[in-house]
């Protein structure tokens, strides 16, 4: 593989691990959410809009874009927090569908110093967002950003595992019932999962814009938001690193080989549908995360011995 074909499908996966982290979070809390790919969009329109329009820097057009998905999840959060199961999941697709089609009539343009016109388009989406290209910015130094955010994210979310607001969530998602029962306002918590993912799937949508310099709402499309779920089913629930898992499968072998050229869409579905018989709760799931944590604690107390018996 060619070394810049290789670095933009690097940039792809930090992207979409991002989005696949934004479900993962959903499903914690005991939610499926087929709607992620709405937030990623808003994300991307709203950071290609604050760099064009408003002539951002990249770092605050990103942090507006996480901004305006952080509120979209809110505004949906907020009537959905009665809904369960498929009711959650149809009221998320449809939210992300109703967005799609309101972005397919949006035309709003302006004409640059230079004559052209940008801005979004309707159909023909939203071209010329050209930051790095007039930053003079790599690719390669765009993925460092971007493994970066994505090291970021992940070092965040592991603190929040091992922190009580941590263990609450995963409380929640196991059983709400005994969650309620046990004092933890299961409303409020399953409310800031969903902001906090609106925000980290807008954040993966923003880098996308930046990278290809052209979106569309057609990029909202369902079967991102179902690749986004099944990344984090087949990666495994039990550590923040199952999605990524997930998404280094999907991109980094059935797309990026061409094993499966043709029925890459037909392995993946089917690869969900058996782990979600035999494996619901992915390859990397809680008990054997806890095991192989075990039996790393185990291998560095045998390692702190040796020492102290050849002493002796």
């Amino acid at each position: 593989m060619p070394a810049e074909q290789a670095i933009g499908l690097a940039t792809d996966m930090a992207t979409m691990s991002l989005l696949a982290l934004s479900a993962f979070l959903l499903l914690v809390v005991g939610r499926i959410s087929f709607g992620q790919q709405a937030y990623f969009g808003v994300g991307a329109y709203t950071s290609a809009l604050a760099s064009t329009a408003a002539q951002w820097p990249l770092v605050p057009a990103l942090a507006a874009g996480c901004v305006a998905g952080a509120l979209a999840a809110l505004a949906l959060g907020l009537p959905t927090l009665r809904l369960a199961g498929l009711q959650y999941a149809v009221a998320t697709l449809a939210f992300a569908e109703m967005l799609r089609i309101a972005l397919q009539g949006w035309h709003w343009q302006w004409t640059t110093d230079d004559g052209n016109l940008i801005g979004p388009n309707g159909l023909e989406g939203f071209r010329d967002i050209r930051w790095l290209l007039e930053n003079d910015v790599s690719a390669l130094e765009f993925l460092v950003l971007a493994a970066v955010v994505l090291a970021a994210v992940l070092f965040g979310l592991g603190l929040l595992a091992r922190r009580r607001a941590g263990v609450a969530l995963r409380m929640v998602g196991h059983d709400d019932t005994l969650a309620a029962a046990s004092g933890l306002p299961v409303a409020r918590l399953r409310l800031a999962a969903a902001t906090v993912a609106g925000a980290l799937a807008a954040l993966g949508g923003g880098l996308y814009a930046f990278r290809t310099t052209y979106i569309e709402p057609a990029l909202i499309d369902p079967m991102l938001g179902v690749h986004a779920v099944g990344y984090a089913l087949i990666g495994g629930m039990g550590t923040v690193f199952g999605p990524l898992l997930g998404v280094m499968f999907d991109l980094g072998l059935l797309e990026a080989t061409r094993v499966f050229a043709g029925w890459r869409m037909v392995v993946f579905g089917g690869l969900v549908a058996l782990f979600l018989r035999w494996r619901p709760r992915g390859l990397l799931d809680e008990t054997l995360v806890h095991r192989l944590a075990q039996n790393f604690v185990r291998s560095g107390r045998q390692s702190d011995r040796r020492p102290l018996e050849i002493a002796r």
